[in-house]
């Protein structure tokens, strides 16, 4: 396999003509009330892979269909990864991506867990500022909605041989997206705790950011509507007894009043995504004067935390939803509220601490917004 490393690579642009370009009062319509993953820019970026070239044909190109052999490897054998990350209208009129060194980085250690090739940093970096560049004018101006952006990286190769696929296409797209919070906070979720289902088992694919992982979670997720609740509650696939995530999103656990909180997270240790959300709220609790720890937490603890009053919130974190509060727990045995059941003092402090540095509204102490030209 080539170095990760590769020379620089310049990137061949064919932009939308501006007479063919999305008016400003219909993109304006769509960008009004976009919800998620279905108002998409005009441009997307796309580098292939081989295993003879390694890197090489960078393109920004018109948002539109791509040609793929029924063969691919991607389709029948899951060489598939891919990430999400948001670009931020700031409080000067710029535009910042949050952290997508960090994003970069998650993408090659989930591109090296299922044997693929490595996108060099500089080359996603560089990917990002050519497709925000071009579109432009699709990020949100508003606080609390953002231009997401879904790198993906599979196997294109026409081959059926159970082997590492030798030819990759790395895409970029991006769609405008909606805050998750109405009147600047979320709905408390209900969530369902599974123990039929596990999303994750030591040894697998669980810190990868990889299809597989999400395909699976759609049964149990309909099973958690089924029952009047929105997301599904993770456990352990040993013991079925440790919490370890809520549908797609990391975990926190606020004990203790506000100003006293302590909060907690379930350890990284192989099953749990090493969520960028998660990364950079452990740093914010604390930088608001919280002890922030990772530790275990079973699903029975959580149940006594919550009755006796020391546990008073819970969120869930993600690069889509930033922060949702949980409000109510389910499971085929029991049932109980997280504090109030209404989202608290620590959850919003945190929400707002985070959305206002995607904004350029609070400092930018440990650099993670990378401004795009």
């Amino acid at each position: 396999m080539p170095p990760l490393h590769a020379d620089k690579i310049r990137f061949t642009a064919t932009t939308v003509p501006d007479h063919a370009r999305v008016a400003d009062a219909d993109r304006d319509a769509r960008m009004r009330v976009p919800g998620f993953g279905r108002v998409f820019t005009e441009h997307v970026v796309s580098v292939r892979w081989s295993l003879d070239r390694g890197w090489h044909d960078a393109r920004l190109d018109p948002f539109g269909d791509i040609t793929l052999s029924p063969a691919a490897v991607g389709l029948h054998y899951g060489q598939v990864v891919f990430e999400g990350l948001k670009a931020y209208g700031q409080a000067d009129g710029g535009v910042a991506v949050f952290r997508p060194d960090m994003a970069a980085r998650r993408l090659r250690a989930s591109a090296r867990r299922l044997a693929m090739p490595e996108l060099p940093e500089s080359l996603f970096l560089d990917a990002i500022t050519e497709l925000v560049r071009a579109d432009r004018r699709w990020v949100p101006s508003e606080r609390g909605k953002s231009l997401y952006l879904r790198p993906i990286l599979f196997a294109t190769e026409a081959q059926l041989g159970l082997r590492p696929a030798h030819e990759h296409l790395f895409l970029l797209m991006a769609f405008v997206t909606d805050t998750f919070f109405a009147g600047g906070v979320a709905a408390p979720l209900k969530v369902w705790v599974s123990k039929d289902h596990v999303r994750a088992a030591p040894g697998g694919t669980g810190e990868a950011k990889c299809p597989g992982n999400y395909a699976g979670s759609l049964l149990p997720a309909q099973e958690a509507h089924e029952r009047g609740c929105d997301q599904v509650v993770w456990l352990d696939a040993v013991e079925r007894r440790w919490v370890e995530e809520l549908g797609g999103m990391n975990l926190f656990f606020v004990h203790g009043p506000p100003d006293a909180a302590r909060l907690t997270t379930p350890p990284l240790g192989g099953t749990i995504l090493p969520g960028v959300t998660r990364d950079a709220l452990i740093t914010l609790g604390r930088s608001l004067g919280h002890e922030v720890v990772e530790e275990p937490l079973a699903i029975d603890q959580w149940r006594a935390r919550c009755a006796d009053g020391v546990m008073r919130e819970a969120f869930a974190c993600g690069t889509g939803a930033v922060i949702s509060p949980i409000g109510e727990v389910r499971s085929k045995t029991a049932a109980w509220r997280v504090g109030d059941g209404e989202p608290g003092a620590v959850t919003r402090s945190l929400r707002d601490a985070l959305v206002d540095l995607h904004h350029g509204l609070a400092p930018d102490h440990e650099g993670w917004m990378f401004p795009v030209p």
